[in-house]
């Protein structure tokens, strides 16, 4: 065997023994920039292996969202436990949960399979508008999904909607970070980007909080932040970090892939879930492999 199998074949061993895995129980997105596109696209990007449960399929690109049909409850439920009976997962986030009925077998199937290390980001309207989640289901997420999280993600608008607080600065946040922190969740974090100012997040425990910062970037590549800052935020929890280590490290991911996303369609477009593994020094080193 030549030095160059040889060393292919150590690598593809490592990659065996260490192949991390996270699931994502979220909505399509056909434009690929949000839902269960952008969680793959992260996990892959993260050397995360990624599985999927589907709990809605939208039709929608970078303008908006034009049509959105939840799946049966019932095959919701037999999607996590396909995976989680088989695959597992270290790691698991849930997203646009649509509906209720669709919240409710989310979190009886989860705690079924005793997840624990389990990202709950409270998808409820797109960018463009659209409402991804009842008005009917908030009350079943907060009593039954937040309870199963190690780490919810919030945006300010959501906060609001989940605290009923009006929030419009840094104290406004740390109030409805402990109004949330009552629902059983164990690591709170309210994205700031709809605020004024720097991309301010608040971190909140029951013992600390912490404000991570970042510059504001002047762009229209956002379609899909929250989705994959949660997405990072699993796949770190998925490789071992600890709460707060890998939200640091997603918040550095998400920002850079802000900054580096390239323009796509005509409206908001993706950020760049790549920008950590450009494909021009993968073809490099395929090269000096040569």
């Amino acid at each position: 065997m030549c030095h160059g199998a040889q060393r292919s074949s150590r690598v593809l061993s490592e990659a065996r023994q260490s192949m991390y895995r996270a699931l994502t129980i979220a909505g399509s997105d056909s434009g690929g920039g949000a839902g269960i596109q952008a969680d793959l696209k992260t996990f892959s990007s993260l050397r995360v292996y990624g599985a999927t449960v589907l709990t809605a399929i939208t039709a929608q690109n970078t303008l908006g969202v034009t049509a959105v049909q939840g799946l049966p409850p019932e095959l919701v439920g037999a999607q996590i436990d396909a995976v989680l009976r088989d695959i597992g997962a270290d790691a698991c986030k849930t997203g646009m949960l649509y509906s209720a009925e669709i919240a409710a077998v989310v979190a009886e199937r989860l705690r079924a399979h005793n997840v624990t290390r389990l990202v709950v980001d409270p998808v409820m309207v797109s960018k463009s508008g659209a409402r991804l989640l009842d008005e009917s289901a908030i009350q079943t997420v907060l009593e039954q999904v937040f309870p199963l999280a190690a780490v919810i993600t919030p945006n300010v608008p959501e906060a609001e909607a989940l605290t009923g607080l009006r929030i419009t600065c840094e104290d406004h946040m740390i109030h409805a970070a402990a109004k949330l922190l009552k629902t059983g969740a164990r690591w709170v974090v309210i994205k700031g980007g709809h605020l004024e100012g720097d991309a301010t997040d608040l971190v909140y425990t029951p013992d600390a909080q912490y404000f991570l910062r970042s510059p504001r970037v002047m762009t229209r590549c956002t379609h899909g932040t929250g989705c994959t800052f949660s997405a990072a935020i699993t796949a770190y929890l998925a490789r071992g970090l600890e709460p707060l280590d890998a939200i640091k490290c997603a918040k550095t991911y998400i920002a850079q892939a802000i900054v580096t996303a390239s323009e796509i369609g005509n409206g908001v477009g993706p950020v760049n879930h790549f920008w950590n593994a450009p494909l021009d020094a993968q073809a490099q080193s395929g090269q000096d492999d040569e």
